[in-house]
């Protein structure tokens, strides 16, 4: 693959990210998302706002754009074994950044939890189930979203650690987490005073 057909991709990846599910959503209720709650375009401001069906929605909605993008840096073995594995990361990061920082809107976006997961699920499918699984759980039990995004997002590298992925498949996906976790320092402080907003059922 050339690399200008590498870097168009990359471009493409992020393109795909911007696409904003949750506002979409959210208007198709007649709500504008980003004067409820924490005002974020995210899954988890959808549900606090609309319940967890329309939550599941976005969540699937913005999962896919980082899930394809992934999918398609794998399929195109760019890389010196031949795998796509390091393009498939790259894809996958420029998506959830999309997603986070979209030229489309003023670089205002969500905080890329489910755009992350969307890519975990395709470069390590076990730990990529099993995380939206526990953030469910942990959601549920605590009735905070963020809670569960938090501990969810930390627990992402140690799950590479265990199950013994390369050094440099661990560093980029700790970096997006540590990406991702940044975005959530609001919710640190709202957590620490015990302001955050809960979820509705």
């Amino acid at each position: 693959m050339p690399p200008v057909l590498a870097v168009l991709l990359i471009f493409l990846s992020y393109a795909l990210g911007t696409f904003p599910s949750a506002i979409m959503v959210a208007r198709s209720n007649g709500i504008d998302i980003s004067t409820v709650g924490s005002g974020n375009p995210g899954a988890s401001n959808v549900t606090r706002a609309l319940g967890w069906r329309k939550g599941v929605w976005v969540y699937v909605l913005d999962s896919l754009k980082a899930g394809l993008a992934t999918g398609l840096g794998l399929g195109m073995g760019f890389d010196w074994a031949g795998t796509g594995r390091p393009l498939g990361y790259v894809c996958g990061v420029a998506a959830a950044l999309g997603h986070m920082f979209p030229a489309t809107r003023g670089f205002k976006g969500g905080k890329g939890v489910a755009c992350g997961s969307g890519a975990l699920i395709v470069l390590q499918p076990i730990i990529g189930i099993a995380a939206p699984i526990v953030w469910w759980l942990l959601s549920k039990m605590t009735g905070k979203a963020a809670l569960g995004s938090i501990l969810t997002v930390g627990s992402v590298p140690i799950g590479l650690v265990l199950t013994g992925r390369p050094a440099w498949e661990f560093g980029a996906m700790a970096g997006l987490c540590g990406l991702i976790l940044v975005k959530h320092w609001r919710n640190f402080g709202r957590l620490i005073r015990r302001e955050e907003p809960g979820l509705r059922s």
